[in-house]
């Protein structure tokens, strides 16, 4: 979804905040701003708007990556940001749902699903590559930015490290794939579309069900019995 729909319909827009000289960290607040508006009309129920602002936030954070390669404005502060601003407008969609939907319990659940699935997709990457799971501080400024993402961040990196180290198949090159297909841009388009359709809450069940899917994956493959193997 994202290299085949949202980054191609993002390379405009980039085109025209690199002739502005927009820096990335301001359109990674402007999806921010979209994203916590469309928290907000879904709370409020209109529906419609908020699945355009989903939309608009996932086009902007397409961006955002985008004009830092283009204009060489890649930074620490941006990627802190970023993951932050990510984590801030997932939680107040599901916020969103609560209230619409009068089911707090069923969409803080799909919260944690869908922050667990891209914990893992992030990080099942990550360690593919043998990077760092927290990026290098450039400047004093972003020493805020940094603590918080330690803060929010390093317990979901450690949990995933631990899967991996149980089941190392995580990092092959198809399961990185299959779980790059579950990341932020498929994720909220799916929610988006459900918005749409006036089914808001089966996000939450789509979240779950993912976290199921995976969780019967890494489950230990039963060894052959000594008969079946004669068998």
């Amino acid at each position: 979804m994202c290299e085949k729909v949202f980054r191609p319909l993002a390379h405009p827009l980039v085109l025209l905040f690199a002739r502005l000289r927009v820096p990335p960290p301001a359109v990674v607040v402007a999806a921010g701003v979209a994203g916590v508006a469309a928290a907000v009309e879904l709370g409020r129920g209109s529906l419609i708007a908020a699945a355009l602002l989903v939309q608009l936030k996932t086009l902007l954070d397409n961006a955002d990556g985008q004009l830092a390669r283009l204009t060489g404005r890649i930074s620490a502060f941006g990627r802190y940001l970023d993951s932050e601003v990510d984590l801030l407008v997932n939680a107040a969609l599901c916020a969103g749902l609560a209230w619409t939907t009068k089911q707090p319990a069923l969409a803080l659940a799909g919260f944690l699903a869908l922050t667990g699935v891209l914990s893992l997709n992030f990080n099942a990457e990550r360690l593919s590559r043998g990077a760092n799971a927290e990026p290098e501080a450039e400047t004093r400024r972003t020493a805020v930015l940094r603590r918080i993402y330690a803060f929010v961040y390093a317990p979901q990196d450690r949990l995933a490290e631990a899967l991996v180290a149980r089941r190392p198949a995580l990092t092959s090159p198809l399961a990185v794939s299959l779980l790059a297909n579950l990341g932020m841009s498929t994720q909220l388009a799916a929610f988006g579309l459900l918005i749409a359709v006036g089914r808001p809450l089966a996000f939450a069940w789509v979240g779950l069900a993912e976290v199921a899917l995976i969780a019967l994956a890494l489950l230990p493959r039963r060894a052959p019995s000594r008969q079946e193997e004669i068998a």
